[in-house]
């Protein structure tokens, strides 16, 4: 990590675990995030990782074609992992209950938050990644 503009650099697949945690830490007790990047940037990948170190027990997968995964954890909380990618107006993310889930205070992770930015609060945490050479992912938090 660096400082100023927060920024997190993994090189290796290896390092999740610890970004993981690491961004767990940043956020406090904050339970909304947004990630932005490319197809392929790993916003899934991190997001499966952060789930798995919360807690959660049932196997964490891509919400591409439900558009909203649930998960339980250990301790009987609810983790929600939303993926954007193939809504094309706000008011189709009205219709799946956008609102609900960010205001839920449970965990909240959306891919391709784009469309609904101005719905997210100013506190929530919003990352940005951008791919380099081979695993290398660089995480900037907004």
């Amino acid at each position: 990590m660096k400082e100023g503009k927060l920024r997190i650099i993994i090189s290796s697949l290896k390092q999740l675990p610890q970004v993981a945690e690491d961004i767990l830490t940043i956020a406090g007790n904050r339970k909304l995030f947004s990630f932005k990047g490319p197809l392929g940037s790993g916003k899934t990948t991190i997001i499966k990782m952060i789930c798995k170190k919360l807690g959660a027990e049932n196997q964490v997968t891509s919400p591409s074609f439900t558009l909203v995964n649930e998960y339980l954890t250990r301790d009987g909380n609810i983790l929600y992992h939303i993926d954007l990618y193939r809504i094309k107006s706000i008011n189709e993310a009205y219709d799946i209950g956008i609102e609900e889930y960010i205001y839920s205070n449970s965990y909240c992770f959306i891919e391709w938050p784009e469309i609904i930015q101005e719905l997210l609060p100013p506190d929530s945490i919003k990352i940005k990644i951008t791919t380099g050479n081979k695993e290398k992912r660089i995480l900037e938090f907004e």
